[in-house]
């Protein structure tokens, strides 16, 4: 069973359940998955999927941070429930030796020696660490390695 179709049961289990927030959370993703194939002409697979997950929890991390400036903590609790529920569809996170170990691979099969190979450094890793970690993280790893 491919990750799309899995979404599809649990929205099927939430609406036995009878979960309001979690339901209305899945739903909002098949809608964005849905609107990706639509926009692309495509039927997204799972790399896709997890991408448009992972857009989407960015999306509620920044949200909570302006509920939180903001003083809404009903809606920041509601934001960190839905990241709950989404988080529950990307792969295992990759630990931090994990994702330094893939950086130093990346910088040597680059051959990268300062920051203008970055790019390319960033190029390799993003399909391996695409849903595991947080890209912006790894960037500014990759960075700090480079411009040493």
């Amino acid at each position: 069973m491919n990750l799309k179709e899995r979404i599809g049961e649990d929205m099927k289990a939430a609406l036995r359940a009878r979960e309001a927030e979690r339901l209305s959370a899945i739903r909002m993703l098949l809608a964005a998955i849905k609107q990706k194939e639509v926009d692309e002409r495509i039927v997204a697979d799972d790399a896709q999927v997890v991408a448009i997950v992972d857009r989407m929890i960015r999306q509620r991390r920044d949200s909570i941070e302006q509920f939180g400036k903001a003083g809404r903590q009903d809606l920041v609790e509601r934001e960190a429930r839905e990241i709950e529920v989404l988080s529950a569809y990307l792969p295992q996170q990759a630990s931090e030796a994990e994702v330094a170990a893939e950086i130093d691979a990346a910088i040597a099969a680059v051959g990268a020696a300062g920051p203008q190979q970055m790019g390319k450094v960033m190029g390799l890793l993003k399909p391996k660490l695409a849903g595991r970690t947080d890209l912006a993280a790894v960037s500014a790893q990759v960075k700090a390695r480079l411009g040493s």
